[in-house]
């Protein structure tokens, strides 16, 4: 038998998160809601995804490791800058999602998270046009979605208003 490898200590990795997440599932009550479907149902799909394909990567890697395998593309290291305007919205995110709601924070987001990717590139733009046009895109994104939860699934989401359209 093969020693361990990166390789197998990520399939074991990715086992061991779908038994923790399995051992969550089992938590949540399986009484069933809408459509017999109870709360833990999705929990449980992805727990088991996640055993299946830890399972097939650890087979994967202790019978001859990943095959076939592209060489890995991009820099050496992280861009870290980039790794900070990330980080930045996500918190940002996190942070002001109750004060000034769903659809303008996942905005500022997606703002941020746009100035890293374009930074890491080598093409960073921080014209007021550039913050605008992302600006707006974000919230072309957001709005649906939060639309969508908010008015479609009748789930609550933090708005701006209490209008529940904004």
């Amino acid at each position: 038998m093969k020693p361990a490898t990166p390789q197998t200590l990520l399939g074991a990795g990715v086992l061991a998160l779908g038994a923790l997440l399995a051992a969550g599932a089992t938590q949540i009550s399986a009484e069933a809601g809408y459509a017999g479907v109870g709360p833990n149902f999705l929990p449980w799909v992805v727990a088991v995804a996640l055993l299946v394909c830890g399972a097939l990567l650890v087979w994967e890697a202790r019978s001859g490791g990943f095959r076939e395998m592209e060489e890995p593309s991009g820099a050496a290291q992280g861009f870290w800058p980039g790794f900070a305007w990330v980080s930045a919205g996500i918190l940002a995110n996190a942070l002001l999602i109750t004060t000034i709601g769903f659809v303008l924070s996942c905005a500022l987001c997606f703002v941020l998270a746009v100035r890293g990717f374009k930074a890491s590139e080598g093409r960073p733009d921080m014209s007021p046009k550039a913050w605008l046009v992302d600006a707006l895109i974000g919230i072309a994104i957001a709005a649906p979605v939060f639309w969508m939860f908010t008015q479609a699934l009748a789930i609550s989401l933090p708005g701006l208003t209490t209008t529940g359209w904004i």
